[in-house]
């Protein structure tokens, strides 16, 4: 009965302390790929870099989030969540700090994939932690306020890029990311390893120690555990061999080309979008300092998006609600290319940021859901890791597209027209999630693809 009384303990300081520590990690994740796009317009000027070169910058760390992603998955299934999840946070924030050590474009190529790396490795890992412990009928608001801790992420880059970048110069920039290595140690201190995790791997007494301690934490009155397990557990402690191939068999075959498909245009237009945002707007005649302000005005739409959708998601679901955001984000960012103003350029970028980060929230609630314990971070981290394809391809081709003189509103055309195919994606091959245990959806999945 270990997963039943995980799931009957009473909402209190040990889910919301779980939210910070793991949200902590997504802000510093979001802090560093948000303080590369501030400092790529500097970077283009003072290093005299083509568009192309601009778009490999962005790209290269897009390569190794993908590879992160894929790694950092199967690892989380075999040795931990927590494990891979303080070594991936590690990785990255070292990384990040010899990015201000780069002597020259090739250097700075080789500090930023490994960032990628270590910052797309953390992102499905925390992701499912938090899906494991959050309960039922929270998991999907837990899931996406996990996800709005991007939002504040990138508020903070675009502070330092305006507060300290035209002080100090870019490298300062690099050397305040190195600050999440410290965080490593108050992950050891305050996260306990996944319960599921650890019944699927027969290590049945540390998960009893686990909730023994969370009941003596939230003052619920502990009792004896049963000497078996119950069906649930049985079924988590399966023992079947759980590989890459399993994510196209029969039973999830559908709800991986969903995911698949879902993450790369996700990936695709965030990263070709925010990435080249400053620049973008830098591009229309602003001031470095003014294109900052502006950046920063529309990353602060990011945040009450996310809000919208933490309270719409176990309202009306994950499917609808992802749609819907994505759907909206394609007409956000239609108008935002074609704008001929500034007001009309701050309103609809704020809109899009506001739909755009919403939906990934979402998309970081729905991804976990679809697979069983053995396979989720697996299964997350290959949805992931596809997706930064489209991320990888993304700002190489917009630098090519402005190089060539294509124009914000064709550049922009082309993200609205991909929002709008990956909303329809969602709509057609999704199944609804909310409201079920991560057990009752294993049930309910598997049975209508298997018919």
């Amino acid at each position: 009965m270990i997963l039943e009384r995980l799931e009957g303990l009473p909402v209190g300081s040990f889910q919301y302390k779980l939210l910070l520590v793991t949200g902590l990690g997504w802000l510093f994740d979001s802090m560093d790929t948000g303080l590369i796009a501030f400092v790529l317009p500097i970077l283009a000027k003072e290093w005299q870099l083509s568009p192309a070169q601009m778009g490999w910058i962005g790209s290269i760390g897009l390569i190794g989030m993908a590879l992160g992603a894929i790694l950092a998955g199967t690892l989380a299934d075999r040795i931990g969540r927590k494990r891979v999840f303080a070594i991936t946070v590690l990785l990255y924030s070292l990384s990040t700090g010899m990015c201000a050590l780069a002597w020259s474009y090739e250097s700075l190529m080789v500090f930023r994939f490994l960032v990628g790396f270590g910052l797309g490795g953390e992102l499905p890992v925390a992701a499912t932690l938090m899906s494991e412990y959050a309960p039922a009928h929270l998991r999907g608001r837990f899931i996406v306020l996990l996800e709005s801790f991007w939002g504040v992420g990138w508020l903070v880059a675009a502070c330092i890029a305006y507060l300290l970048i035209p002080a100090f110069g870019w490298k300062a920039a690099f050397v305040i990311g190195t600050l999440p290595a410290l965080y490593v140690f108050l992950i050891r201190l305050h996260m306990p390893e996944s319960i599921r995790y650890l019944i699927s791997k027969n290590r049945i007494q540390e998960a009893k120690d686990i909730i023994l301690d969370l009941e003596k934490k939230l003052h619920v009155v502990s009792r004896p555990f049963a000497e078996s397990l119950s069906p649930m557990e049985m079924q988590q402690d399966s023992g079947k061999k759980m590989n890459f191939s399993v994510l196209w068999s029969r039973e999830y075959r559908t709800r991986t080309i969903m995911l698949w498909l879902a993450w790369f245009g996700i990936v695709y237009s965030y990263y070709g979008i925010f990435m080249w945002l400053p620049s973008l707007v830098f591009a229309q005649g602003f001031a470095v300092v003014k294109t900052f302000e502006y950046v920063l005005i529309m990353t602060l739409a990011q945040l009450p998006g996310y809000y919208a959708a933490a309270w719409l998601v176990d309202i009306i679901g994950r499917r609808y609600t992802l749609s819907l955001f994505l759907l909206l984000s394609g007409v956000c960012s239609y108008f935002f290319g074609n704008a001929a103003d500034t007001t009309a350029l701050l309103l609809w970028g704020s809109a899009m940021s506001f739909f755009n980060l919403g939906a990934w929230g979402v998309i970081y609630t729905y991804t976990p859901e679809q697979y069983p314990t053995a396979i989720r971070a697996l299964g997350s981290g290959w949805a992931a890791g596809f997706g930064r394809i489209g991320g990888m391809l993304a700002p190489m081709l917009v630098g090519v597209m402005i190089a060539q003189n294509f124009g914000m509103n064709l550049v922009f055309l082309m993200f609205a027209s991909v929002f709008v195919l990956v909303s329809a994606v969602i709509l057609v091959l999704g199944r609804e999630s909310k409201q079920k245990t991560l057990e009752e959806l294993e049930e309910i999945h598997v049975r209508p693809e298997m018919g």
